[in-house]
């Protein structure tokens, strides 16, 4: 039985999530349909754009994806902190950009006075805007009604475009976070549809590759902040050469020329994460299908299902068995 997705996210475990979304048709989301001839390689671009454009528009930050053939991958974090230091105002202004609002909050926005029950409302309403704009549910909903309306309209067809709602997985720990990022940008390359992560098209470690060449980090994705100390700043808790260099060499392990090679500069960082270099290939090669659910340590595990209430710990010992 699908679990309650009320019952997936908890914000108090973990505010990074795995969220995978698949095409129900036989054509495909993107690329060239075998049957038809037809190609839908630009549909790629429309997913990438607006998931960057609602990643402006929402208190919830891209950390990793790639938009493949029939599916979508996108590691996502909630930034729940920005969202209650944001203003009343400046929350109206973002929900305006994605959707119509009401005339009061439309008014609001503006700065026009309103009368203390006109107030009344609007504060209600913003606070309803608030909590939809770190909604990760909210968020996906966005992405594909969007590419389902314009796919459908291209298609001169109506009816289902996603085999159903998102499906998303709980990323507990740095090391979950890391190996579920690693097969997010890694996708092309498993597929044979890339040699090399640099020539992975619509995905995240392109863009930042691309970015690290100019000696940046791209804007519309979750900046890399360095190893995780007490007092960080906001960001991803690893090294972003380490990061590249460590898709880089788990890419050239799961060639299937190179099975079971691991890169020397590999093991200083699974070291550091108390993974084993045959466990790291394991799950960054198949990451979906050794877990279903949330993933992370054992004991953050526990933490979750009890917070959850779970019974049932499904993804014990995967990681670092």
């Amino acid at each position: 039985m699908a679990t309650a997705r009320n019952r997936q996210i908890s914000l108090t475990d973990t505010r990074y999530y795995h969220c995978i979304s698949r095409c129900v048709r036989r054509a495909y989301l993107c690329g060239v349909d075998e049957y038809t001839g037809q190609c839908y390689e630009h549909r790629r671009k429309w997913v990438e754009d607006k998931l960057m454009s609602l990643a402006s528009l929402f208190f919830i930050d891209v950390c990793a994806y790639a938009v493949m053939s029939n599916h979508t991958h996108i590691v996502v974090y909630v930034d729940s902190k920005k969202a209650e230091r944001v203003n009343d105002r400046a929350v109206a202004i973002r929900w305006h950009k994605a959707f119509k609002g009401s005339e009061l909050t439309r008014r609001f926005a503006k700065g026009e006075k309103l009368a203390s029950f006109e107030m009344k409302i609007v504060t209600d309403n913003i606070a309803q805007y608030r909590l939809r704009l770190m909604d990760i549910s909210w968020f996906m909903r966005s992405l594909n009604e969007y590419i389902a309306r314009k796919a459908n309209k291209e298609d001169d067809c109506k009816g289902r475009f996603w085999e159903g709602r998102f499906k998303s997985q709980a990323l507990l720990d740095e090391a979950a976070l890391l190996a579920c990022m690693a097969y997010v940008d890694l996708n092309p390359v498993r597929a044979g549809i890339a040699d090399k992560p640099e020539n992975s098209d619509f995905t995240s470690v392109k863009k930042r590759i691309i970015s690290i060449a100019a000696g940046k980090q791209p804007k519309s994705l979750q900046r890399f902040s360095g190893m995780a100390t007490q007092h960080m700043v906001k960001g991803l808790p690893f090294e972003l050469t380490s990061y590249l260099s460590l898709v880089d060499a788990t890419g050239r392990c799961i060639r299937p020329d190179k099975i079971g090679y691991i890169a020397a500069d590999l093991i200083p960082l699974l070291e550091r994460l108390q993974i084993t270099p045959e466990n790291w290939l394991k799950v960054t090669s198949k990451f979906t299908t050794v877990f279903h659910g949330a993933v992370g340590r054992p004991e953050s595990l526990n933490m979750f299902c009890e917070h959850q209430h779970f019974k049932r710990r499904t993804n014990c010992e995967k990681l670092l068995a």
